[in-house]
């Protein structure tokens, strides 16, 4: 025969019912599951350490930040000036770099646990650490800005940490940019340096030239007798005088050719002479001397201050005890649903 909808649609009914009526019979089941599950969440939520997190933002230099990094550097100088660009990368690399990471886990973080906990697995404290400092990188609406982030049990430890962290950072960054800057004064100062030591040769070599050939001119001059040069009136004087030089050397007289190569012979230094010479010997004592303070630079700009926090980011207490709630709500239900179908099971 088959089912009546109408008695079917009921039965459901006078089930649905029965089982409304079977829970509300054990709601005192129900709300002690509840309130036991709450308990023991809000236990938990007061019992756990609370975790404090301590963040600090990083954004691009100033140009006044920079300026000595490009004191001398101009592009007559042969020496590019540094943009901010520049040495915001420097630094943001020395940030990501396993080099800071590992250096500032064995000198701060290892420092900062009891014997027991350093006596762990260093692998497994390196991942923990890694966990615990984190660096944000930027996004769409802050391209330049970066963050490092701490977190743990002591409010001043993890402030102290990213304040130590960005300044290792920022140190490391200046230090290869006072590196680099220095390193390519010193190569200017060593072409300049060369520049001049080649200069010096080559007026070195024409001096000795010269003597060579007044020594010639004196030997046809006092072959001659000539010790005075002519006198020579009207216009052909002046041509002859001027034409006193290559094969007429000699007709300067030997008198004047002897003091000129005793004069050539005895110059102590030939740097008198040499046009331009100063001008490169004061850009090769200025490189040699260029120097940069980390004092006077920066490498980065602190985003605002780095305050100690004063409330846990975990364990969110209300949170927890309101899930306690939610699943010890749910638990009980259960446990009450499951009573209700085994005793209607026996009874049946």
């Amino acid at each position: 025969m088959a089912n009546n909808p109408a008695n079917t649609q009921g039965m459901n009914e006078i089930n649905l019912y029965e089982l409304v009526v079977a829970l509300w019979a054990q709601k005192f089941l129900i709300v002690g599951v509840a309130l036991v599950v709450t308990l023991a969440a809000a236990t938990y939520a007061f019992v756990t350490k609370p975790v404090y997190e301590a963040r600090v933002y990083l954004q691009p230099p100033t140009l006044n930040g920079i300026a000595d990094f490009n004191y001398g550097r101009t592009r007559d100088s042969e020496l590019t000036p540094i943009t901010i660009k520049d040495v915001y990368d420097v630094f943001t690399r020395c940030l990501q770099s396993e080099t800071l990471r590992r250096a500032f886990f064995k000198d701060t973080y290892l420092p900062s646990l009891s014997e027991s906990e350093r006596g762990g697995s260093q692998d497994v404290l390196y991942s923990k650490f890694l966990r615990e400092l984190t660096i944000g990188f930027p996004t769409k609406e802050q391209p330049d800005r970066y963050s490092i982030a701490a977190e743990g049990e002591d409010a001043a430890q993890v402030t102290d940490w990213v304040k130590t962290f960005a300044a290792t950072a920022g140190s490391a960054a200046e230090n290869e940019m006072i590196r680099n800057t220095t390193r390519e004064a010193e190569v200017r100062a060593r072409n300049l340096g060369q520049q001049i030591s080649t200069i010096q040769e080559t007026e070195s070599r024409i001096r000795q030239d010269s003597i060579t050939r007044l020594r010639e001119a004196l030997t046809i001059a006092e072959a001659i007798g000539l010790q005075n040069p002519p006198i020579i009136s009207g216009n052909l004087s002046a041509e002859v005088s001027a034409a006193m030089d290559g094969q007429l050397t000699y007709m300067r007289g030997s008198k004047a050719l002897k003091a000129e190569i005793e004069n050539l012979e005895n110059r102590k230094s030939d740097d008198p002479f040499i046009e331009k010479l100063r001008a490169l010997q004061i850009k090769q004592s200025f490189y040699q001397d260029l120097q940069v303070s980390p004092e006077t630079v920066s490498v980065y700009r602190q985003d605002g201050p780095i305050e100690q926090p004063d409330r846990p980011i975990k364990p969110k207490k209300g949170l927890i005890i309101l899930l306690g709630l939610l699943l010890g709500t749910i638990l009980g239900v259960m446990i009450a649903l499951i009573r209700y179908l085994v005793l209607t099971k026996k009874s049946a």
